[in-house]
């Protein structure tokens, strides 16, 4: 599996979450402990930090064009690599945090709630981005029709699509455009040069206790997400996407 998406994006990224019912450690030990033997495996993630709200970070250099990071919140553990060389290499981190989760943290296939994989693309544009939106893929939709309306400017184009992909409704995949316009900027027409992110979440709620460990069950997802991705994010979102704003530049 390697990064076929470059060329589309100015940054690609997967990430991991896992989520739990019930609070994880946050002793010192434990958390020092955890964070070291994630710093032996990737050593350069050296950068850790505790936020105001009590989330706890590792992660290598914000600065450079890819980097690896993990966060430890109340009840939630996160991790995501910005550009990898590969998405096997995203994988690596996020498969060894999973087989880490229960020996280090003391995570329970009994209090899991549920284990998404994301995939994130993030696409520069100076302009409406609420308008490249509706251009690019709404634009035989009848739910841009107050966009006829004299005068009528594009504001919130920021569609969300949620699909169940099995039958007891406990894999689901989610497709997600968000801008970053907003009314001032229409307003008097000085956009910043933020970004356009789709993101594509397939989430699998631990409802009937998989047995499968945690890690094997990680890569089957990204393997769906990946193909979910070649198949319609690619032709179908974020190649129109990529139209519409070189048509402007």
């Amino acid at each position: 599996m390697s990064n076929p998406y470059a060329s589309f994006c100015e940054d690609f990224y997967v990430n991991m979450r896992l989520g739990s019912q019930l609070n994880l450690p946050h002793q010192r030990e434990t958390v020092l402990q955890f964070f070291e033997r994630v710093q032996k495996e990737f050593p350069c993630m050296t950068r850790f930090r505790k936020n105001d709200n009590g989330e706890l970070n590792l992660e290598e250099d914000r600065s450079l064009q890819n980097y690896r990071w993990v966060s430890l919140e109340s009840r939630r553990l996160s991790s995501g690599y910005v550009n990898p060389p590969t998405v096997e290499e995203a994988l690596r981190l996020h498969q060894f945090l999973l087989k880490l989760a229960p020996y280090h943290l003391g995570i329970s296939g009994v209090e899991i709630d549920y284990l998404d994989v994301q995939f994130g693309f993030d696409l520069s544009f100076s302009g409406n981005h609420d308008e490249i939106i509706a251009e690019s893929l709404l634009a035989d939709s009848p739910l841009v029709c107050l966009s006829e309306e004299p005068d009528a400017k594009a504001v919130d184009f920021q569609p969300t699509v949620t699909v169940a992909l099995s039958e007891d409704c406990r894999l689901q995949a989610r497709l997600d455009i968000v801008t970053r316009t907003n009314s001032y900027q229409v307003r008097t027409g000085d956009y910043s040069d933020d970004v356009i992110s789709v993101y594509l979440i397939l989430r699998r709620y631990w409802g009937d206790r998989p047995r499968e460990p945690m890690e094997q069950l990680f890569a089957q997802m990204s393997q769906r997400a990946e193909q979910l991705c070649d198949r319609h994010l690619l032709p179908r979102v974020i190649r129109p996407i990529s139209a519409a704003i070189a048509s402007r530049s």
